[in-house]
């Protein structure tokens, strides 16, 4: 099965879960087209979320092949009870943890995230919208990775938070608690950072 490298940095378009779950089903039954298919749905925002653990876009690159040989493998086990990118999001994070075990990543750089495309800010973000992607990205930084990936997961890969939840391998309330602290952190650090400014 070839892969090619992914350098694009953004969301996914998030087709309807139907397609997914009828490519998902295809994959196991053999159907390599299948998975050539959902790869070039979710490289994007896989890659993306891979990039967490490592700042090496090759291994990152390695650890998204990981994730789509795993897919290949146990596409049979998918049960359809969370949306097909959460399951596929949960597969990424094991691959990644299981090779941070072996053997230690490089540290992502967060700057990285000066390449996400905007949002149209929330009522509760009108502190980002004053604020640069470079300093959200430091800001970001300074966060506990486990506050930081849920950050990501939430607003950048729009997951609920039972995906989250599921993702993570932890209770929906410490996906609540973990936001919950980490919004506060965010607007703390940024704040923080304007007033040395003025």
């Amino acid at each position: 099965m070839a892969v090619v490298g992914v350098r694009g940095i953004g969301r996914a378009v998030d087709p309807p879960d139907e397609g997914d779950a009828l490519l998902i089903r295809r994959i196991a039954h053999g159907d390599r087209q299948a998975l050539t298919d959902l790869y070039l749905r979710h490289r994007q925002a896989l890659f993306h979320y891979l990039l967490q653990f490592t700042s090496d876009d090759g291994v990152a690159e390695e650890l998204l092949q990981d994730t789509l040989v795993a897919v290949w493998k146990n596409a049979r086990s998918y049960k359809g009870d969370a949306r097909v990118l959460a399951w596929l999001f949960g597969i990424a994070r094991r691959r990644a943890c299981k090779r941070l075990r072996r053997r230690e990543l490089p540290q992502a750089d967060l700057a990285e995230l000066e390449t996400v495309p905007a949002e149209d800010p929330e009522p509760e973000a009108a502190l980002l919208a004053s604020v640069t992607r470079a300093e959200i990205a430091a800001a970001l930084a300074q966060l506990a990775p486990q506050h930081r990936e849920a950050l990501l997961l939430a607003f950048v890969h729009e997951l609920s938070y039972a995906e989250i939840a599921a993702v993570l391998e932890v209770p929906l309330g410490t996906v609540k608690s973990r936001l919950n602290h980490a919004k506060r952190s965010l607007r703390a650090v940024l704040r923080a950072g304007e007033e040395a400014e003025q």
